[in-house]
């Protein structure tokens, strides 16, 4: 046991976390990858088995090195690589219009690499941690509109503009996230409703010009969303029949559920290995499975509660906060889609979703998290080590 301490330093508890949700990911993604071979015809259940555990190996990988890295240089990589992100979406939108069939306005395909990654969700976390690092530096100056525009404010704008054409829900939630995160930091509340008017009312004119010139801007999603609203507000259509099937396939799990591996649903279920596993894990272990998935999120959500606020600087504290609580919000936005709360928002379930790049960007976010944890209880260890030394004092 004090072998592994050595190797898994830091919060014990988010450790054990993270590698039960890597764990029970393997089992619904087994049963449920058969969609991908028998509906889509794309390779075989082992395959796609295969394919998800090298992205766990690779993950848990992930975590191990970037726990180790000392978490207040994460701050200046942020700086170093905003531009690149933005560089990186630009360079998705100029794709062609598809990349094996999926939206290439989402997907970044690189020669000579096997697989397309999400841009989006890297930006995202760099924005993040970029935003984290201007409140601490600017925490005990006076912040005005004309001074936050160009550090702040403009790479918000630049990001969430590039990625919400193409990814509307992944935009909303980045621009939410970021917002949430100013406001912890302190940043003045009259700015933060004029941001938040500038979006809506330029979001409002995008989809405004979108629907009466659909060939004006290439790579949107406009219509899609109007579909889904529509589907989600009660009319017939494709995100409709998702919704649907995904909550038969609930009704299906209940105290008794269907058991491992026999889902009736994951061949009828669009995306039953990533949007709609939920549906999945609920058929074949019913509520067991719900007990799960509620407990490990939870369990994640309250370690990062702990370590926010126990860290003792400003950066670290939003740091965990900015990169951590988008997480969290990811799993229970796909769970809401699943039982028909909220339209369908293509958001994967984290982690326990069919391995991707978006997983990856998962496990880097609970790694620097760890990093701070690991931090906590170094200072933690070295006070009782000075409480002790003044108690051994006193006593000769």
């Amino acid at each position: 046991m004090r072998k592994l301490k050595q190797y898994f330093k830091g919060d014990i508890t988010l450790w054990a976390a993270i590698f039960l949700i890597s764990l029970a990911s393997f089992l619904p993604v087994y049963s449920a990858s058969s969609n991908l071979q028998y509906v889509v015809g794309q390779g075989s259940v082992l395959g796609h088995f295969a394919k998800h555990t090298g992205f766990i190996i690779v993950g848990m990988g992930i975590v191990f090195i970037f726990q180790k890295i000392d978490y207040k240089y994460f701050g200046g990589f942020s700086k170093l690589l905003l531009p690149v992100v933005i560089f990186l979406l630009v360079l998705t939108l100029m794709q062609g219009k598809s990349i094996d069939g999926a939206n290439a306005s989402r997907w970044l395909k690189l020669p000579g690499v096997p697989f397309a990654f999400q841009t989006s969700v890297f930006a995202a976390l760099v924005l993040n941690i970029y935003v984290a690092r201007y409140l601490d530096r600017n925490k005990d100056k006076e912040i005005t509109f004309n001074n936050s525009f160009v550090p702040i404010l403009l790479p918000i704008f630049m990001i969430v503009g590039l990625i919400f054409p193409a990814n509307g829900s992944t935009g909303i939630l980045i621009f939410l996230m970021v917002l949430a995160l100013l406001f912890i930091g302190g940043y003045p509340i009259k700015i933060l409703l004029s941001i938040i008017g500038i979006g809506i009312i330029v979001a409002i004119l995008f989809i405004t010009v979108v629907l009466k010139y659909p060939d004006m801007f290439s790579g949107h999603r406009v219509h899609t969303w109007k579909n889904r609203i529509e589907n989600f507000a009660g009319k017939d259509g494709e995100e409709s029949y998702q919704v649907q099937q995904a909550k038969a396939a609930i009704i299906q799990g209940g105290i008794i559920p269907r058991g491992p591996g026999k889902s009736a649903f994951k061949q009828s279920l669009p995306q039953s290995s990533s949007d709609f596993i939920f549906a999945i894990i609920v058929e074949e272990y019913g509520y067991g499975g719900v007990f799960l998935c509620f407990f490990l999120y939870l369990l994640i959500l309250w370690r990062i509660i702990v370590i926010a606020t126990k860290v003792e600087n400003i950066f670290g504290t939003l740091l965990v906060v900015g990169i951590g609580l988008p997480v969290i919000f990811q799993a229970f936005s796909n769970m809401a889609v699943a039982v028909n709360l909220i339209p369908v928002t293509g958001q994967p379930l984290p982690i326990l979703s069919y391995g991707g790049t978006s997983m990856w960007v998962t496990y880097i976010a609970l790694g620097i998290i760890i990093s701070v944890s690991r931090d906590i209880v170094s200072n933690e260890n070295t006070s009782k080590e000075n409480n002790k030394e003044d108690v051994n004092y006193e006593i000769a």
